[in-house]
């Protein structure tokens, strides 16, 4: 059994990735601090939705299905609809304050952004393990611990 073929884990591993790239713009914006007209760099957030929904098109576009739509007036509909999108492109993210010589990296911000990143690796990598471990434990043999 190949784990990357499991969609969760395959999200997952995407999640991770996107948190290790921010990780390092974010050491990269650190390590300009001192810069002239340095404009700090962020990743647009990562959308688990945005996720879902081109794994959704991808497996209708291969199997042939058809697209759930709203045909009755009582059909739910999203409160909050969010276009698809997300992923790792980079965008500006200009601090709270410029100094005299044009740079935009705030320390205080930027530590807050690593700190940020981190809480949401480590859960991420909790949910990994988490998932891991119920199919290990369903993969067991009935009767063995």
């Amino acid at each position: 059994m190949n784990l990357a073929e499991i969609p969760l884990f395959a999200m997952l591993r995407g999640r991770l990735g996107h948190l290790g790239e921010r990780q390092k713009l974010i050491a990269q914006n650190v390590a300009n601090t001192d810069t002239a007209r340095y404009v700090p760099e962020d990743l647009k957030p990562y959308s688990f939705d945005a996720r879902v929904q081109k794994r959704l098109q991808m497996t209708q576009a291969s199997s042939g299905a058809q697209m759930m739509a709203a045909t009755h007036m009582s059909h739910m509909a999203s409160r909050n609809p969010r276009p698809p999108g997300g992923g790792y492109k980079t965008v500006k993210s200009p601090g709270s304050e410029t100094t005299l010589n044009g740079n935009s990296v705030v320390l205080e911000e930027e530590m807050i952004k690593m700190s940020d990143a981190r809480m949401q690796y480590d859960a991420a990598i909790s949910f990994y393990q988490k998932s891991l471990g119920l199919l290990r434990m369903a993969a067991r043999a009935p009767g063995r611990g």
